[in-house]
């Protein structure tokens, strides 16, 4: 009977390891891609002309304009402009307050990501990631931005419910955070 009990408990043991896994993954990328999306912005490069029908560019060397993504530190921007100006026009946020959330928003994604994805106090990671999404969703509120603070919403769901299967990791650097 105790060795039923026994096998019987391992799946769901891994179960909840497997879990905590997928959410830690994903939970990990989507901090880490949009951190780095903070840094992209579309420009224009020159490419060769390509034939339409062969497929084939142009002999002659002709080059065309086309827009292409391009990340840099230069192009950080922690949100779009159309929101940083209602963010500015909100009495409830102080702008030295904003100046401070627009310089950490980006690395705060990149770095908490990275911190999941490799382990590295998950707890922790997931936490403050929790606390950085509550801090958008309250200034998305103050816009009447509902969309956002929905997404947001569950983003705060799956980071409580990561929290609740953390006893279950099994790969982790510092695993009591």
């Amino acid at each position: 009977m105790s060795e039923q009990n026994e096998t019987a408990a391992t799946p769901t043991c891994w179960d909840a390891t497997l879990a905590f896994w997928l959410l830690r993954g994903w939970l990990g990328l989507r901090a880490v891609m949009t951190g780095l999306e903070k840094y992209a912005q579309m420009g224009k490069v020159m490419k060769p002309w390509v034939d339409p029908k062969t497929g084939a560019a142009d002999p002659g060397g002709a080059m065309v304009e086309a827009s292409q993504k391009v990340y840099a530190l230069a192009n950080y921007s922690p949100i779009p402009q159309s929101m940083q100006d209602k963010f500015a026009a909100e009495p409830l946020l102080p702008a030295f307050m904003l100046k401070i959330f627009y310089v950490v928003l980006g690395p705060a994604l990149i770095v908490l990501g990275l911190m999941l994805w490799l382990g590295i106090g998950t707890r922790i990671s997931l936490f403050a990631q929790g606390l950085l999404y509550i801090g958008l969703t309250a200034g998305l509120i103050m816009i009447k931005a509902d969309d956002g603070v929905a997404w947001l919403a569950i983003h705060v769901v799956l980071i409580a419910y990561a929290l609740t299967l953390a006893k279950h990791n099994q790969l982790a650097v510092l695993k009591k955070w």
